[in-house]
């Protein structure tokens, strides 16, 4: 029973954090925000991309309960320079065949999860994502065992409630 609360706990905090996005969102200013303000609204990054001219993105994820990754730009003045959603069909199509895995890594974010089949020696990478007007989907690439893009797909998401005839 320990184990569930504790499991419950997480579940409630990962919410709380992914519903107050647009709030410290809104408080956040292209050319005025300092990364230190990013910081105070979000927290650590997942992860710290480097970019050509001193550009960093740090990026936040929100899988796998979200339906969000965010990447946010720091300029070499410390100041915020782009703050995107970046899990949306349009980005999604800039996932191609022959793809490097850290590429699309750094494209989408932290996936939801990775699954391995082995017979077929591939793996997928799954992003949870919500299509217009809010359908939770689920985006996959299959990469093969060098780590490129063989392909990718959108489907329904099998866990969420609106697809479940409201289950």
């Amino acid at each position: 029973m320990n184990a569930g609360f504790r499991i419950l706990g997480s579940v409630l905090a990962l919410w709380a954090m992914v519903a107050c996005d647009p709030q410290r969102i809104a408080e956040l200013e292209e050319g005025v925000s300092t990364e230190a303000d990013v910081r105070a609204r979000f927290g650590a990054p997942d992860a710290i991309w480097k970019e050509p001219g001193g550009e960093r993105v740090l990026e936040y994820d929100r899988q796998p309960a979200g339906h969000k990754n965010y990447m946010i730009g720091i300029g070499p003045d410390g100041r915020m320079t782009s703050l995107r959603q970046v899990l949306d069909p349009a980005n999604f199509a800039r996932v191609q065949p022959g793809m490097r895995s850290d590429d699309v890594r750094r494209l989408l974010g932290q996936p939801m999860k990775q699954t391995p089949y082995a017979l077929k020696n591939e793996t997928a990478w799954d992003w949870r994502y919500l299509e217009p007007p809010g359908t939770s989907m689920v985006f996959t690439v299959w990469f093969g065992p060098d780590g490129r893009v063989l392909r990718t797909g959108s489907s329904p998401d099998p866990e969420a409630t609106e697809n479940r005839g409201g289950r």
